[in-house]
């Protein structure tokens, strides 16, 4: 049999493909731009018929059919690996439940541990060779459907095929039911507002860069910021191994920054899990040589990050104490967005030969009742979840300078960040410091 042969053989309506999905059964969607709205459609109409249905997915950029036809998530039960703003209300209203995770851990959960009856994945069209790709989402999508029962694939002909690496595609042999969905572009994301806190970060950042550098950029206005600096800056010979691709990488590419010359793996490669930007980011990836998409085992391994010199990760979050924990998943119990890959990258870049990991955050924020507040701060803001542990790290930055944290003890980490804490709540952090025994008198605050 031919693959067009059997490409129309395993052919059918959402309508059909929907109804290999049975109570109580895991079904994965296909991840960030990718997700598979066709069949969410399609299952969202068989509400009535399900209960317990529960579905894993990641950064979902739309509101799903299945949570809005099921306020009360008794039909579907559904799951985030790393919450989108979409996802977030979804999470506020009771109707999407975090997974913990190191990223890149997530494929051996699923070799491992987890259960999986449906993956319903949005692929570009069928090749030559049988093969359906994952566009700008390989991630963890192989190793779910491979753990799968079954295995439906929503074709979009305006996918950009993603060139590997590793694990970019899906033959049809290994698919179970295609579905022929709307053919349009894929969600675009617009690039963050950079602020006049941004840039000034960024600039402290670019200090730190030097030619033949690796780059990994995190998402946020501050590391589109240092992609926009990087692209009208004189750096050579920079590297790409990163777990995601913005358009901030094409505007580097394009100037002649980025040439992965110097890297030590995949040289002359950029190396990514999944891309989100916008037209200009997809068009830029499709079928470009210069790009290799790899599972996040591989992307997000801190000792395969290690093997590139002179890694640089840039990373943000929400709050830092004078411990030098990280928190950049939630704000007190309310969860933000998820782990990631920050902790991945910051323990790879300690590793790598010359690298540097920096966690970035202004100094503060207005709370909802117009306060200014500190980002700095004594310990957590109760029941915030810790995303990097003090241990592990690296740089912390805000407009007011940086904080190198390795091998310093509790008093030298407190007065290091307090000295980059807004100038209006040193003082306060001070008599806190005293209060938790870790300011000395020799301590000193910069003028």
């Amino acid at each position: 049999m031919s693959f067009t042969e059997e490409y129309q053989r395993k052919l059918v309506p959402a309508e059909e493909a929907a109804k290999v999905v049975k109570s109580g059964d895991w079904v994965e969607y296909s991840h960030f731009a990718c997700a598979p709205p066709v069949m969410d459609e399609a299952l969202a109409r068989r509400k009535d018929e399900l209960f317990g249905v529960k579905i894993r997915a990641v950064t979902t950029l739309f509101r799903p059919k299945v949570c809005t036809v099921d306020p009360e998530g008794t039909h579907f039960i559904y799951n985030s690996w790393h919450m989108s703003g979409a996802e977030r209300k979804l999470h506020d209203e009771g109707l999407c439940t975090y997974v913990p995770i190191f990223y890149c851990e997530v494929p051996q959960y699923y070799q491992r541990y987890l259960e999986s009856d449906v993956a319903i994945m949005q692929v570009a069209p069928m090749d030559k060779h049988g093969f359906f790709n994952f566009g700008p989402s390989n991630s963890f999508q192989k190793a779910q459907c491979d753990r799968a029962k079954t295995v439906i694939v929503e074709v979009n002909e305006q996918m950009p095929v993603c060139l590997g690496g590793s694990h970019e595609s899906i033959h049809i042999s290994q698919v179970d039911y295609i579905v022929e969905g709307i053919s349009k572009p894929l969600p675009q994301v617009p690039n963050p507002v950079i602020t006049e806190t941004d840039k000034v970060i960024a600039g402290l950042v670019m200090e730190e860069i030097e030619d033949g550098a690796c780059l990994q950029l995190g998402i946020g206005g501050m590391p589109n910021a240092v992609g926009k600096m990087i692209a009208e800056s004189d750096l050579k010979d920079l590297g790409v191994h990163t777990e995601m691709l913005a358009d901030s990488y094409v505007d580097m590419y394009e100037s002649g920054r980025i040439t992965n010359a110097r890297k030590t793996v995949d040289r002359g490669k950029m190396v990514y899990t999944f891309a989100m930007g916008t037209s200009k980011l997809y068009e830029f990836l499709d079928k470009n040589p210069m790009l290799a998409s790899y599972p996040v085992d591989y992307t997000n391994n801190p000792f395969i990050v290690a093997q590139n010199d002179k890694v640089v990760a840039i990373n943000n979050a929400l709050e830092v104490d004078l411990y030098g924990q990280v928190a950049s998943e939630s704000s007190g119990t309310r969860h933000i967005s998820g782990t990631g890959g920050q902790f991945d990258f910051i323990y790879g870049a300690f590793r790598s030969q010359g690298g540097k990991g920096f966690i970035c955050l202004t100094s503060t924020y207005t709370d909802k009742d117009g306060n200014l507040q500190s980002r700095i701060r004594p310990t957590l803001t109760p029941g915030t979840i810790v995303t990097c542990p003090r241990s592990a790290t690296f740089y912390v930055i805000t407009e007011y300078g940086k904080a190198m944290l390795k091998g310093l003890s509790n008093w030298e980490r407190a007065e290091a960040l307090i000295n980059i804490a807004h100038p209006k709540f040193r003082d306060e952090l001070v008599e806190e410091a005293r209060k938790m025994n870790i300011w000395k008198a020799t301590n000193k605050l910069r003028a």
